[in-house]
Parts: structure tokens; C-alpha cells; sequence
């Protein structure tokens, strides 16, 4: 294949070909987690408190059909990795074709779900009723876009198997700075409230999943094979399903525990709840660009397993370790320090109670991003070896403990406060759990995965 965006990571030195791959990633999550930020962020200013709390409280559902796009892109991602490290296109181009095919039945079954039960799901998680008519406008109109950001991920996942990080880059940066101008037209110029903030977004999505398909399909014609590779094929189904059910289903119940977490927090009102969205956005910007690197890692792994380049794994993971280290430095910095300014972007005048809980959210969670960053890359490692059991177990122990731990510590005279402490405890035990199992991996044995 001759197009110079892509990366052979089965060669060159592993840190530099991790740094090489991996920034473009976590500068297009970046702006891609903009376009939440900046939903919110207009709403807070342009519209006010109640319009940030609704997007903030629609926004937990949301992350339930981010959980299976995720999936799939994860699943599609690490198959096609695997088949490109092992130079078969053919299977490779298949992988695509059959993912795109079993994605587009499945996100036809999600959007009709969506567009039915939008109400009982924000009635699910008591969304009060001050702000319960813009969360349902905001959670409808993501609903009739989601089909854009489920090719999308899609797209990006392929990108990315292929080692092309940059192209997503450039689209994530070109949609994120057209989607903030969209907002703050159609807020502010048309007054359209928390629904246009909502089409901005579905608009902006639109464009960069078409033009992103397009490109997808102009660099496989690049590739040749040596026969017409099938349309479909339920071997490679199958494949897939192993890795993007279980990414699914830890998204899903991450997702349904962060629903459970968001009911608790309902219960202390609407300043409350407009604090924890401006510093989850946050939060979940930064935990969502570490995720992305560690499906890079996750790619950098399977496409070296492909290969079987197992000694690579092991060098992979301790430079994974350094760079998401070294990128935790400065946001640490920024949210213990300067958590206050960044929360008060989001709010033209901002309650006593949203700051106060803002600030405090970052104080308590940010010294622990070396730890859930430390877990992510191992979880990258374990996703991209296909030990999806591993993976698991410890995404799980992590979910249960915060959710349990959550529910019991608001009961407490810490309040909501007692809510943020419970992010610390399911992170470290989850990553102990995690490097356990990276330790006990197949990189460490002479033989070479088989599939």
C-alpha cells in the first residue's frame, strides 16, 4: 500500500512508532470529546444553568450508544490489525465489509429504540422536571444522528488498524472548530435553544462521517488482492464479536452505572448536577483520550501479534507506560490547580453549589489519572491479544466498586462529595488487576497466539 499516512507498527523502535501513531489519536479525541464540551459549553453560556444541566444529564445516555460504536470500531479495529500485520487483505477487506453490514442492522434496532423510549430512559435516571424538556429535544435529536457517529467510529477504527492516525486527526479537527461556530449560530443568532446545539452537532457528525467513508473506500481500492474477497463472512463475525461484545457490554454497563450514579446525584438538584456536567466533561475529555491511546496500544499489539513479533509487546507496553505518564503531567496540573477557571467557562454565572462541586470532582480525581491511565494501557495489551476475559473482570471490578461505593458514600454527612471519592477506589484496584494479568500474558511465553 502506497500511501505515506500509514504505519507499519511490526517495525522501527517501539517507542517512536507508538509516539508516532498514538498522538495524532489522542489530538483527534481531543477535539472529537469537543463536541461535547462545546454542547455544553454554549448551552451554559448562551441559554444558562438548567440548559447545562440537561445536556450534561442527556449526555449519560448518550455514552449507552457510544458504548456500541466503540464496540464495533474496537472490534473492526483489532481484526483488521491482525490481518494487516499478517499481510492477508483478503480476510482483511472482508473484516470491513462484514462490520459495516452488521453495524448498519444494529444501529437501525438502536435508533428505532432510541426514538420510542427516549422519555422513559430520562425518566429512568429522575431527571428533574425543570430541565426534563430540553434532555428529551437534546436525546432525540442525538438519536436520529446516531448513524453518523456509529460509521464514523467505524471509519476511524479502520484508519487506525491500517496505521493512519492522522487522517482522523484532520477531520475530528476540522468538524470539532465548525461544530463550535454551528452551536453558537444556531444559539445564539437563532435563538433555537438547546435543540440547536443538538443539530449543530448531528450536522457537523454528518459531513465527517460521509467524507470519512469516502476516504476509507478510495484507500482499500489501493490495496490489491489476489482474489475478490467476500462480501460477508460469519467466521470473521464471529471474530469480531469476541472483541466488540465484550467492549460493548463494558461500555453498556459503564454507561448503565454512570445512568446510576447520575440518579444519584439528581436527588441533590440542579446546581449540583450542572457542577458534575462541566466537570465530567472534563474529566471524561481527558479519561476518553486515554482510551483512545490504549486502543492504539490495543492496534500496536495485534498488528505485532499478526506478525508474531511477541517480543514487541512487551516493548510496546513500557513505552505505552511513559507516554501516557508524561501526558498525565500536565492535565493534572491544570485541574487541580485551575479546575475552578475551566468550570466557569462552561456557566455565565455559576451557582455556589455548581462550582463548589465542579472544583472539588477535579481535586479528587485528578491525582489518579497516572493510576486509570497505567490500567488503560494494559487493557490495551489485553484487548489487542484478544484476552478479552482479562479485560473484563477488571473493567467490571472497577465499575462495581464505584457505583456500590457511590450509593453508599452519598448516604454519608460527606454528601455528594462522597460521590467523587468513589472514583479513586474502583481505579486502583481495577489497574492492580489489570497489570496482574498483563503479567500473565502470552508475551511472556514462547508460543504464539493463535486464532
Amino acid at each position: 500500500m502506497s500511501n505515506k499516512k500509514m504505519i507499519d507498527l511490526t517495525v522501527g523502535n517501539p517507542s517512536s512508532v507508538l509516539w508516532a501513531f498514538c498522538l495524532p489519536l489522542f489530538g483527534s479525541i481531543i477535539f472529537q470529546q469537543l463536541y461535547n464540551i462545546a454542547d455544553s459549553l454554549i448551552a451554559g453560556r448562551f441559554i444558562g444553568e438548567n440548559a447545562l444541566a440537561a445536556v450534561g444529564n442527556s449526555y449519560e445516555i448518550t455514552l449507552i450508544y457510544l458504548a456500541f460504536s466503540f464496540g464495533c470500531n474496537i472490534g473492526c479495529s483489532i481484526i483488521v490489525s491482525f490481518y494487516y500485520g499478517a499481510k492477508d487483505y483478503i480476510n482483511l477487506k472482508t473484516t470491513i465489509s462484514t462490520t459495516i453490514i452488521a453495524s448498519g442492522i444494529l444501529c437501525a434496532i438502536l435508533v428505532a429504540f432510541g426514538l420510542l423510549f427516549s422519555g422513559n430512559l430520562l425518566h429512568l435516571i429522575n431527571t428533574p422536571d425543570n430541565i426534563f424538556s430540553d434532555s428529551k429535544v437534546y436525546l432525540l435529536i442525538y438519536t436520529a444522528g446516531f448513524p453518523f457517529v456509529m460509521f464514523y467510529n467505524i471509519a476511524t477504527g479502520i484508519f487506525s488498524a491500517l496505521g493512519d492516525s492522522k487522517t482522523p486527526f484532520m477531520f475530528l479537527a476540522c468538524s470539532s472548530v465548525a461544530n463550535i461556530f454551528m452551536d453558537i449560530y444556531f444559539v445564539a443568532v437563532l435563538k433555537m435553544g438547546v435543540a440547536g446545539v443538538g443539530w449543530a452537532t448531528l450536522i457537523c457528525q454528518g459531513i465527517s462521517c460521509v467524507t470519512s467513508l469516502w476516504v476509507v473506500w478510495r484507500n482499500l481500492r489501493m490495496i490489491s488482492c489476489s482474489k475478490k474477497p467476500p462480501l460477508f463472512s460469519f467466521s470473521i463475525l464471529k471474530q469480531i464479536s469476541q472483541i466488540a461484545i465484550p467492549s460493548i457490554l463494558q461500555q453498556s454497563f459503564i454507561s448503565i452505572g454512570n445512568i446510576i450514579i447520575q440518579s444519584v446525584i439528581n436527588q441533590f438538584g440542579a446546581g449540583v448536577i450542572a457542577g458534575y456536567a462541566a466537570s465530567v466533561k472534563l474529566n471524561n475529555l481527558f479519561i476518553t483520550a486515554l482510551t483512545t491511546l490504549s486502543n492504539g496500544v490495543s492496534n500496536y499489539t495485534s498488528q505485532n501479534i499478526g506478525a508474531k513479533q511477541l517480543k514487541r509487546v512487551r516493548e510496546g507496553f513500557r513505552a505505552g507506560i511513559k507516554m501516557v505518564w508524561l501526558l498525565c503531567v500536565p492535565i493534572l496540573i491544570l485541574y487541580f490547580f485551575k479546575g475552578d477557571l475551566l468550570i466557569r467557562a462552561f456557566m455565565t454565572d455559576p451557582t455556589a453549589d455548581a462550582m463548589k462541586t465542579g472544583v472539588i470532582f477535579l481535586k479528587i480525581l485528578a491525582p489518579f489519572y497516572f493510576v486509570v491511565a497505567s490500567k488503560l494501557v494494559a487493557d490495551g495489551v489485553l484487548k489487542g491479544a484478544q484476552l478479552m476475559k482479562y479485560f473484563m473482570i477488571d473493567t467490571f471490578t472497577d465499575l462495581i466498586l464505584r457505583v456500590v461505593l457511590a450509593i453508599l458514600f452519598a448516604k454519608t454527612s460527606l454528601g455528594s462529595t462522597g460521590i467523587w471519592m468513589a472514583w479513586p477506589f474502583g481505579w486502583s484496584i481495577a489497574t492492580a488487576l489489570s497489570i496482574y494479568f498483563y503479567y500473565k500474558g502470552p508475551w511472556n511465553q514462547k508460543t504464539v497466539i493463535s486464532h
